[in-house]
């Protein structure tokens, strides 16, 4: 029988190279009272505002179910809000507040700093390889 050592499999390591990262950026974006997946959010409502909910959880990867308890912590804090969709009154849009929109730059720079401070270790490529990489993985 083969052996298996988690240690030395793909996704354990997936998973802790996830962890840290999300735990870097988390320990930033804790004065602001978000988390890293919420930040997350922002970022693509930061790329393209006035989203659905189903269009947010699509692009996002992340179940409608989970999406809505996290658009509803944004909507605590006051970075983001809902609003009737005018074309299906079934349906929200996520709108960025003024406050989460002023927020872009000053976050932004807080996930490069962190990119970059966990990256600095990679040879000149690296990044954009794993990137790719990573990209292969997902398909």
């Amino acid at each position: 029988m083969p052996s298996f050592d988690i240690e030395e499999s793909v996704g354990f390591k997936l998973a802790k190279a996830h962890q840290r990262l999300f735990s870097l950026l988390g320990e930033l974006l804790k004065p602001y009272g978000i988390t890293s997946k919420q930040f997350a959010l922002l970022a693509f409502l930061w790329k393209q505002d006035d989203l659905s909910q189903t269009e947010l959880s699509e692009r996002a990867e992340i179940d409608r179910t989970t999406l809505s308890g996290m658009i509803d912590r944004l909507e605590k804090v006051g970075l983001v809000k809902r609003m009737p969709s005018p074309e299906d009154r079934r349906a929200y849009l996520v709108k960025l507040t003024q406050k989460g929109a002023a927020l872009e730059e000053e976050l932004t720079e807080l996930a490069l700093q962190v990119r970059k401070d966990l990256f600095s270790r990679f040879a000149q490529g690296e990044y954009e390889q794993l990137c790719v990489l990573l990209d292969k993985l997902r398909r």
